[in-house]
């Protein structure tokens, strides 16, 4: 009788296995559905993120052009107030420049001054008076010492300004490359897409970097450096002005002086002209009255010697009468004519060599106080040769004011501030 073979291990029934067909089944279908659910859940997640991801990179690229908005602002607000600032600083050099030429100017009536004063020096005797020419140069020399120390200040203030110009000028430049830097940065993102072959995952992309900014710093930061140029060139404006003003009126003063200075030379000259032409004619006078005393002195002189051979005769006769014998020696009416004859002869005498005593001693005088205007008519004319040289000598004054309306060869000024332009286009 045949036997049938049978696989070892454990059996099932048609129940387990019909059991078990429909666990796998319902299992299958619950994989199905949270399957189906995952991938609806993907499916919204992909639509979402896709939409979040773009929206995102769109407000991104929005806020890129903003941001490049602002710092484009900025940057044009930027380079128009660093185009003010190089303005006012060539305005402020040039206005530098012309007090600079003012204060040069006064160089030459200084030396004028002094050099009248020199010459007024030379003056001799009693023709060196302190006279109103003497205190108005020397007053002169006051304003224009004055004069100089003002214009100074006000070209040691225009530098120091220039200084705070150019300090505020370089500010407004690194402020400036920093914002084109920051636009070229920013307009290079801006450009970026996702397909850019540039682009890669970075590490720790969204560190802070150190030194990092606030906006509202960023924008304090730029209108502080604004509003500081802007302060600066109103101070600027002000020295101008205040130089425009300083220049003309040291003009004004020290024309009024120079002015007031020639009118007392031209009056004090007219007056030692007056002295002279009066001492020249009292020199010619009393030359005239010596010539003449000098003749009456031969007069006197020759009527004295006239007077001697009369004086002999009158003598001569009384001695010889004295000769007469006994009674004849009479004094008779000829004996007392001849007595009062020689007495009126010796008194005639007397009082011709006292009057000649007298003319010569005059003549003395006169000869003597002839010198002396003689020396001081010298000394006049010695004084007012030099009255004169200083009135030549300041002509070089006027000769100075009328070339300064001429034109003159214009000369290329550089760039005193030192500042490197920078390229704002």
């Amino acid at each position: 009788m045949a036997t049938l073979s049978s696989k070892p291990g454990l059996r099932y029934s048609v129940s387990d296995w019909a059991t078990n067909n429909t666990q796998i089944s319902h299992t299958a279908e619950n994989k199905r559905n949270v399957s189906n659910e995952i991938r609806q859940e993907g499916r919204a997640l992909r639509n979402e993120t896709t939409c979040k991801t773009n929206w995102d990179e769109y407000d991104s690229s929005r806020r890129l052009s903003d941001r490049i908005n602002d710092v484009t602002r900025w940057k044009e607000n930027l380079k128009a107030c660093a185009q003010q600032v190089d303005a006012e600083m060539d305005a402020l050099t040039l206005s530098k420049e012309a007090t600079e030429r003012a204060l040069a100017a006064t160089v030459l009536p200084l030396e004028v001054t002094a050099e009248c004063l020199n010459l007024r020096e030379g003056r001799r005797g009693k023709e060196l008076v302190c006279d109103p020419v003497e205190a108005e140069l020397k007053k002169e020399v006051e304003v224009l010492d004055g004069a100089q120390r003002i214009l100074q200040q006000c070209i040691d203030q225009a530098f120091e300004q220039l200084c705070r110009l150019q300090e505020a000028r370089q500010q407004l430049t690194i402020d400036l490359q920093d914002k084109i830097e920051a636009l070229d940065v920013d307009m290079s993102c801006l450009s970026l897409t996702i397909r850019s072959p540039e682009i890669s995952l970075k590490p720790n992309p969204t560190r802070v970097p150190p030194g990092s900014t606030t906006p509202q710093q960023w924008e304090q930061f730029s209108r502080y450096n604004v509003a500081r140029a802007k302060e600066e060139m109103q101070a600027s404006v002000h020295i101008r002005e205040n130089n425009s003003i300083t220049r003309a009126q040291v003009q004004n003063e020290l024309e009024a002086q120079r002015m007031t200075v020639e009118f007392a030379l031209r009056k004090r000259t007219h007056h030692e002209e007056q002295a002279y032409h009066e001492m020249q004619w009292q020199l010619k006078t009393t030359q005239e009255e010596i010539a003449e005393l000098e003749k009456d002195i031969s007069h006197l002189e020759e009527d004295m010697q006239a007077k001697t051979a009369p004086l002999k005769l009158v003598h001569t006769r009384l001695e010889n009468r004295i000769k007469r014998p006994g009674m004849d020696l009479c004094r008779d009416e000829v004996q007392f004519g001849l007595v009062d004859e020689a007495k009126q002869l010796e008194a005639t005498i007397l009082a011709l060599k006292q009057k000649l005593a007298h003319a010569q001693h005059s003549l003395q005088s006169l000869k003597q106080h002839e010198a002396q205007m003689m020396e001081d008519l010298s000394r006049k004319q010695d004084a007012l040769s030099l009255e004169q040289r200083s009135s030549q000598t300041r002509q070089r004054l006027t000769l100075g004011v009328q070339t300064e309306g001429l034109p003159s060869a214009v000369v290329p000024l550089t760039n005193s501030s030192g500042r490197q332009k920078l390229d704002l286009a």
